[in-house]
C-alpha cells in the first residue's frame, strides 16, 4: 500500500542580481504545484476493481416505490473473467431529480444484514433532505438475502442437526457448553467444505470491492455511504482500501477495525476481548438500574423492590442456580434460564426505550421466582412471561426455508478476523469475559466459537487486514453513543484516532447506533452527507430519549420488504421512526423483547 504523499516545502537558490548589470532579470518562477496530502488507492487494489467492466444495471420496478436489479460480479477479483456471484441491489430514487447529489449507499450491519431491506425502509427513517437529493441504494452483500446465498449444509435437516447445541442465548451449564462446542465445530467444518467457494470469497474486503464497482455502475464518481454497526467495518475498509474514492462516508455504531481483525499478539484472543462489546452493555445496564433507584417507585416499578442493582442480581443468582419453569394453561410450559434473562436484557438494550423492558422483565422474574411472593403476583408474572416465551418460540430455531443468517455472519467474521485455535478453549475464555463485564461477557464471547482456526479452515486470500490509518481525501464522520450495548463507544473513539482525516461525533444517547435517536446527531449526519462538511470538533449531542423521562412508545421502521410494500412510501414531512438495525450477533433465547 502506498505511503502518504506529503507536501514538501519548495527549495531553490535565489539569483544574485548584480548592480548595474545590463542583463534583464528573469521572470519569477511560478510556485511549484503542491502534491495532495492524502493516500491513493493502491495500484494492486485499483487493478483489481478497475479492470472489471462497469456493469449495466437493468433496473425494474419492485416493492411499490422502489427499483431492483441484480448483477454478476467476479467471485475472485484476481480472476475477473472467472467464476461470478450474483449480487442484488435496490434503490429508492431521489425525489428532487434536478438537484440530485448522487447515490447514498446504506448498510445496516450484521454481518449478514440486508442492504436491500434497509434501503426500502429508508423513507421511514432518513431525513427528508437526504431523500430529496439522493438515490438511496442498498446492496445485499455477497452471500446474503437476495444475493447468491452462502449455504454450508446440503439440507435443512443437516443444518438443524448441526445447530442443535446453538439454540441457547449462550451456554451456561457444562452440558450446554459441551453441546455448543460440538455444534460450533460442526458448523465451522461445514462452512469450510460444503460452503465453498462462496465462504472463501465473501470477506469484508470483497464487499468493499463490489461496492466500488457498483459505485461506477450507478454513475457516481465518488461514493457516498452511511453504515451502521458492522456496516461501520465495511465503511472503514472502503475508506482505507479506496481512500480517494468517496465524497462522504459516515460510520455509526463503530467497530474498531484493528480490534475486529486482531493485530499482533491479539490474534490469539477472543474477538470480544478486543472489541469489549460486553463492557458497553454492562455500562448501559448498570446506569439504567442506578437511575431507576434515583427516580423511585413512582417512575420505576423495580425501585419498589429495593435496590434495583441488587434486584437484578437476585434474579440472576436464582436463575443461575435453577432455571424457572413457567406453567400456564394458555401457553403451556416453558423454561427460563439465566442465559435467557441476560439475552433478553441485551436485546432490550438495543432500543433507546429498552430500559422499560429491562425493568419489566426483571420485575416479572423477581415475582415469578420468589417463593415468598403472593399467589396473585406470582400467577400474573408467570402468565406474562409465558406469553413472551410463546412469542419467542415462534421465532426460534431453523426451519423451512433454509435460513443462512448465522452462516453469513460467521463467513465474514471468521474470514476477516483472527480467533483462538480451538473451540475447546471457549468455556474458559468466555468465563474470563464475565469477570470483566458481568452478565454480558459470555453472551458476546460465545458467538464466535465456530471461528476457531482448527475447524474454520476456509480462508479468503484477498481479505484485507489493514492498515486502517490511511489519510483519506475526504473526511470520515465517526459517530458513537455513550450507552451502546453492542458497539462500545470506545470503538468510535479508537477509530477516529486511527483515521487522520476524520471527525468524531459523540452522543449521550441510548440503544444501538445514534441516527434517528437524537435530532442533534441526525441533523449533523444529514448536513455532512449533503455538503461534505463535518460537524465542529468536539460536538456532543444528547439523545432525545432518556431513561424514565419519556414514554417508551417509539418503534423502529420495519425492515420486512413485504410489510413496507404494503404500507407504501411515506410522504415528505411525515414523522420518522427509528432505523432498522441488524444485530451484530445472531441470538436465540426463550424470552424476547423485540
Amino acid at each position: 500500500m502506498p505511503r502518504v504523499v506529503r507536501s514538501l516545502a519548495a527549495t531553490g537558490i535565489a539569483g544574485i542580481l548584480l548592480a548595474g548589470s545590463a542583463v534583464a532579470p528573469a521572470a519569477a518562477a511560478a510556485p511549484a504545484a503542491q502534491p495532495p496530502t492524502y493516500d491513493r488507492t493502491s495500484t494492486a487494489e485499483a487493478r483489481r476493481v478497475d479492470r472489471v467492466p462497469t456493469p449495466k444495471l437493468d433496473w425494474y420496478a419492485c416493492y411499490d416505490y422502489a427499483e431492483c436489479a441484480t448483477v454478476r460480479l467476479p467471485l475472485d477479483y484476481d480472476k475477473p473473467k472467472g467464476a461470478t456471484t450474483e449480487v442484488a441491489l435496490l434503490r429508492v430514487k431521489a425525489r428532487d431529480r434536478q438537484h440530485k447529489v448522487g447515490s447514498l449507499f446504506l448498510n445496516p450491519g450484521g454481518p449478514g444484514g440486508s442492504g436491500t431491506d434497509i434501503a426500502l425502509a429508508a423513507p421511514y427513517f432518513l431525513g427528508d433532505d437526504l431523500l430529496d437529493r439522493f438515490d438511496i441504494v442498498g446492496v445485499d452483500p455477497r452471500g446474503v438475502a437476495a444475493s447468491d446465498n452462502i449455504k454450508c449444509f446440503p439440507s435443512v435437516k443437516d443444518q438443524t442437526r448441526a445447530y442443535a447445541g446453538l439454540n441457547v442465548a449462550f451456554p451456561w451449564t457444562k452440558a450446554e457448553e459441551k453441546a455448543y462446542v460440538a455444534s460450533s465445530k460442526a458448523v465451522g467444518k461445514a462452512c469450510s467444505t460444503t460452503g465453498k467457494p462462496l465462504t472463501g470469497a465473501a470477506s469484508t474486503a470483497e464487499v468493499a470491492r463490489d461496492m466500488d464497482v457498483l459505485r461506477r455502475a450507478v454513475g457516481d464518481k465518488k461514493l457516498s455511504y452511511l453504515g451502521f454497526s458492522y456496516g461501520t467495518a465495511l465503511g472503514q475498509y472502503y475508506a482505507n482500501m479506496f481512500p480517494d474514492r468517496f465524497r462522504a462516508l459516515v460510520v455509526d455504531g463503530v467497530l474498531n477495525p484493528n480490534a475486529w481483525v486482531g493485530q499482533g499478539k491479539a490474534r490469539n484472543q477472543l474477538q470480544e476481548t478486543r472489541l469489549r462489546s460486553a463492557d458497553g452493555a454492562y455500562k448501559a445496564l448498570h446506569e439504567i438500574l442506578v437511575r431507576c433507584g434515583k427516580v423511585g417507585a413512582d417512575k420505576c416499578e423495580l425501585a419498589a423492590k429495593g435496590n434495583p442493582v441488587a434486584a437484578y442480581e437476585t434474579v440472576a443468582k436464582r436463575l443461575r442456580k435453577k432455571p424457572a419453569v413457567i406453567d400456564d394453561p394458555d401457553y403451556g410450559s416453558y423454561t427460563v434460564s439465566y442465559a435467557d434473562f441476560v439475552g433478553a436484557t441485551l436485546g432490550a438494550l438495543y432500543d433507546p426505550y429498552g430500559w422499560s423492558s429491562v425493568v419489566e422483565i426483571t420485575v416479572l422474574l423477581l415475582d415469578a421466582t420468589d417463593p415468598a411472593a403472593g399467589k396473585a403476583a406470582t400467577a400474573a408474572a408467570r402468565k406474562a412471561l409465558a406469553a413472551r416465551a410463546a412469542k419467542a418460540r415462534q421465532q426460534r430455531g431453523y426451519d423451512f426455508p433454509y435460513n443462512n443468517g448465522l452462516e453469513t455472519f460467521l463467513t465474514v467474521d471468521c474470514t476477516d478476523a483472527y480467533h483462538p485455535k480451538s473451540a475447546d478453549a471457549w468455556p474458559a475464555l468466555s468465563a474470563k469475559e464475565d469477570q470483566r463485564a458481568p452478565y454480558f461477557g459470555r453472551a458476546w464471547a460465545w458467538g464466535t466459537a465456530p471461528c476457531a482456526r482448527n475447524t474454520w479452515t476456509v480462508r479468503d486470500e484477498d481479505a484485507y487486514t489493514g492498515p486502517f490509518n490511511r489519510t483519506t481525501a475526504a473526511p470520515v464522520l465517526v459517530v458513537g453513543n455513550y450507552w451502546d450495548p453492542a458497539t462500545n463507544y470506545q470503538g468510535a473513539v479508537g477509530s477516529a484516532r486511527l483515521l487522520p482525516n476524520s471527525r468524531l461525533l459523540s452522543s449521550d444517547s441510548w440503544g444501538h447506533t445514534a441516527y434517528g435517536t437524537s435530532a442533534c446527531v441526525t441533523s449533523r449526519i444529514d448536513t455532512y452527507l449533503l455538503t461534505g462538511k463535518p460537524p465542529a470538533k468536539g460536538t456532543l449531542c444528547v439523545g432525545d430519549s432518556q431513561p424514565f423521562q419519556d414514554d417508551p412508545s417509539a418503534d423502529r421502521a420495519a425492515s420486512s420488504k413485504s410489510e413496507l410494500a404494503r404500507a407504501g412510501e411515506p410522504g415528505r414531512g411525515e414523522p420518522k421512526r427509528l432505523p432498522p438495525v441488524a444485530t451484530p450477533r445472531p441470538a436465540v433465547g426463550t424470552l424476547t423483547v423485540r
